[in-house]
């Protein structure tokens, strides 16, 4: 068992059995497991081996890495400390992090992970934990540590992984927007929101920008990052306020354009994801945006070899949006 989705008593097993384990799951569920080698967040919406896309509140996915772990430590991160988080990696592994959304941790990590000392230097991936989406706004999302026990809502939750010798990893990202051929858009400041942006160098309302141009907020804005495409994708515009929210922060003195029209959403998720071609053996960990879950319509649909927890955000080295992101593990 690499990746699967199970039954809390089942995991409780594995973690006995001194299983080192990455979990997604429901608060309650998480909250039951004995004390071991694993971190997890919370979210009920995964992609599952067998049933594709679900909703469940009484199974944790589970991604077992006890094979490609030779060593780890557990360690909690809050909005001061996280500035380490790069440097704190093993010479010859990756990190795994969860970070709950709408956390001051969470906005900490968006805006400045670039910033911070030897940012890219190792592996980092992961993601943002969430709740249902009926729970919105009532219940907060958690991670927890299962080393301690403790669930945790104002901190990342972090795994530095020692790699066997003879194995080398590899992050990567599925991302089907492209940059449209219109506008170019700058904002002013950096941050999850915004109400100026300056349109092929023009200020003006961004909100009145949407509404007048009718722009389709289901597809994000993407910057070009030397070759990356990257997505900061609508959360909310609202035009009394002329107030725009982001699920990810945008730069000042990055160059955004709205992302060019998607025919058939799920069609084109499914063709970016055989063209990478990976084989199920070499991907151990993958993650992806409720976002495409909901646009692409992916309950009950399969995404193989790329299951997981459907996700608040998605972090390979720094927080990415609509985006598919994951872990692969070779013989060096």
């Amino acid at each position: 068992m690499q990746q699967d989705i199970l039954t809390s008593a089942e995991v409780a097993k594995f973690i006995s059995e001194g299983k080192t384990l990455l979990l997604a799951g429901d608060e309650a569920l998480l909250g039951q497991l004995p004390k071991g080698k694993w971190i997890g967040g919370t979210i009920p919406y995964f992609i599952s081996p067998e049933q594709g896309g679900m909703v469940s509140k009484d199974k944790i996915f589970v991604t077992d890495i006890s094979a490609m772990a030779s060593k780890v430590e557990i360690q909690a991160y809050d909005q001061n400390q996280l500035g380490q988080v790069y440097c704190d990696g093993g010479e010859s592994g990756f990190s795994f992090i969860i970070i709950p959304a709408m956390s001051e941790v969470h906005s900490t990590f968006a805006i400045n992970a670039p910033n911070y000392k030897d940012f890219g230097a190792r592996p980092l991936i992961g993601w943002i934990s969430g709740v249902h989406l009926d729970d919105l706004g009532k219940i907060s999302p958690k991670v927890v540590n299962g080393e301690s026990g403790e669930v945790l809502e104002k901190a990342a939750i972090v795994m530095h992984v020692t790699l066997p010798p003879g194995k080398v990893i590899d992050v990567g990202i599925v991302n089907i927007f492209e940059q449209s051929a219109g506008d170019t858009l700058t904002f002013p400041d950096d941050g999850f929101s915004c109400t100026d942006v300056n349109v092929n160098g023009v200020k003006e309302n961004f909100a009145a920008y949407i509404e007048r141009n009718k722009l389709d907020t289901k597809l994000p804005l993407v910057a070009d990052y030397y070759g990356a495409l990257v997505n900061i994708s609508f959360q909310n515009v609202d035009q009394n306020t002329g107030e725009v929210a982001f699920y990810a922060p945008v730069f000042s003195g990055v160059r955004y354009k709205h992302a060019k029209a998607v025919e058939d959403y799920a069609s084109a998720f499914t063709t970016q994801l055989q063209k990478i071609g990976l084989s199920d053996e070499s991907v151990v960990f993958s993650c992806n945006c409720i976002l495409n879950y909901l646009y692409s319509g992916l309950e009950g649909k399969s995404t193989a070899p790329f299951v997981g927890p459907i996700t608040f955000g998605e972090i390979a080295y720094q927080l990415l949006n609509q985006t598919l992101v994951y872990l692969q593990v070779y013989d060096s």
